[in-house]
């Protein structure tokens, strides 16, 4: 088996995982989940952020210790 051989039966498998690929995601059966996942980053979040509060701290104390950030 040469080279030619090899990249063609490569090529063919590569093509039918793709069109596997494409059918899995069109398929009817998933469009519910992909609409929900769609709608994701519009979603009304009621927590608030949860705020790091060390680097206050650390720039409050450079400015104690008269240290400049230049």
């Amino acid at each position: 088996m040469d080279i030619g051989t090899f990249r063609g039966i490569l090529t063919g498998i590569l093509l039918i995982a793709f069109l596997g690929l494409v059918a899995w995601a069109y398929s009817s059966r998933r469009k519910r989940e992909f609409d929900q996942a769609a709608q994701l980053p519009f979603a009304d979040d009621d927590e608030q952020p949860n705020r790091d509060r060390t680097a206050e701290r650390q720039a409050d104390s450079r400015e104690d210790r008269g240290e400049k950030n230049t």
